[in-house]
């Protein structure tokens, strides 16, 4: 019998309590959802840049309604969880969020993150009070379905121009109090700061590896107090660099080499269903 929504809604609740921390690969697409459930991942999520790239656009440049489309293509090609990069709700009103969380769960996904960057560069962040408005909103609209949706608050402080940790840190603090169910901050530095992080929070803190430079091992991500551990836009942008790669091969020098280490036809397939 395939999984219900609920049932893969309660194994990704319980999948944050085990005793590794939760390694979660991001698919850009039914066929790599397919790969990587048959690989073994026990959860899967999407990432807005892969979303963006697979329709020819830039992170950020997705509309809800394509966004959505993509997340439900990845939720239903297995039956392992799927948790969705939902960006900032594509909209500021905190009502704008809620509605945003009711239709991801039409989708199939069982979690979604909402994250307090703007959009805009003038002012990159919402305001703390803001932000963690936006934060309740969602929380409550992810409490009224009829199965325990997993919601992520995203504080992005890194990425959007304010390396404060200790604003960071009170912002996932108040997310946390609003309801989230997991906290997470990209781009933190080092691993003093994600030590820094999963000490000032009761709940599971998600660590995003993709960023060269700030990308640490499992072992160490664990051993910081790290419970889930993303890979973000890094696995469609490894296969990216693959498809480069090789296109230039055969472009500029007129070889082939690439199908020496390419996945056989045969083996691929049997990710795929008939």
């Amino acid at each position: 019998m395939p999984a219900t929504q609920q049932d893969r809604a309660l194994r990704f609740r319980t999948l944050h309590q085990g005793p590794r921390a939760l390694l979660i690969a991001n698919a850009w697409d039914a066929g790599s959802a397919r790969v990587l459930a048959g690989m073994g991942f026990d959860a899967l999520a999407t990432s807005s840049a892969a979303s963006a790239g697979v329709l020819g656009r830039r992170d950020g440049k997705v509309t809800r309604e394509e966004a959505l489309a993509h997340s439900r293509a990845i939720a239903c090609a297995t039956d392992v969880p799927v948790s969705a990069d939902l960006e900032r709700g594509w909209g500021d009103r905190p009502e704008e969020v809620a509605e945003t969380i009711r239709l991801a769960a039409q989708t199939g996904l069982v979690g979604g993150s909402i994250e307090d960057a703007t959009g805009n560069s003038a002012q990159p962040l919402y305001g703390m009070a803001y932000a963690v408005e936006r934060v309740a909103a969602a929380a409550e609209a992810a409490r009224s379905l009829p199965f325990a949706f997993t919601l992520t608050a995203r504080a992005e402080n890194f990425l959007a121009g304010n390396p404060n940790l200790d604003d960071t840190i009170a912002r996932l603090q108040a997310f946390e109090k609003a309801g989230a169910d997991v906290l997470f901050a990209p781009g933190l530095p080092d691993l003093d700061a994600v030590r820094a992080v999963c000490a000032a929070l009761s709940k599971p803190v998600n660590f995003m590896v993709g960023i060269r430079g700030k990308s640490f091992t499992v072992a160490q991500l664990e051993a910081a107090g790290v419970r889930r551990i993303s890979l973000a836009a890094s696995l469609y942008r490894a296969a990216m660099t693959g498809l480069v790669d090789a296109a230039r091969e055969a472009k500029e020098q007129g070889t082939f080499s690439y199908l020496d280490t390419s996945i056989a036809g045969a083996d691929f397939n049997r990710f795929m269903a008939d």
